[in-house]
């Protein structure tokens, strides 16, 4: 049994449904899935005896990328997650009206590629998640394990 790790950051509560509904779908697809709140971590070897590592979070900003609050410190200590060699995918949410739609996601698969992780697929979502849409995705990403 796959074994997948699922950390998100949400503020309006968007990225935390589309991690549950991720949560889920990997479930339902035989993987043992471990879902966290990105606030109660930290991520020196956070990515230890997974398989597939899942990074959601919303993008805030209008001149410059912001990550979500609560992902920030984790974003800054990356390099400590032990993400080298592991497969991972990034999601998150935002409003495709401003000019950096979802660069948190751009930003954190960037970083992860980096740290030599292999980055299967990144979602990027407008607006509020379809648990459809969410589904697909995380099955799709499943089957590249």
């Amino acid at each position: 049994m796959s074994k997948a790790l699922i950390i998100y950051g949400s503020t309006t509560g968007n990225t935390e449904f589309t991690a549950e509904t991720i949560e889920k779908a990997l479930e339902n697809k035989d993987f043992e899935t471990t879902l966290l709140d990105v606030s109660d971590i930290e991520a020196k070897n956070v990515a230890d005896g997974y398989d597939l590592i899942l990074l959601g979070c919303s993008t805030w900003g209008e001149e410059t990328i912001e990550l979500q609050d609560d992902f920030v410190p984790f974003f800054d200590d990356l390099e400590e997650a032990g993400l080298s060699g592991k497969k991972v995918g990034v999601f998150g949410c935002g409003d495709s009206s401003y000019e950096y739609f979802c660069g948190a996601v751009d930003a954190i698969s960037e970083k992860a590629e980096e740290l030599k992780a292999e980055v299967l697929d990144t979602l990027k979502i407008d607006g509020d998640p379809d648990a459809d849409e969410i589904t697909q995705w995380a099955e799709e990403i499943s089957a590249k394990l």
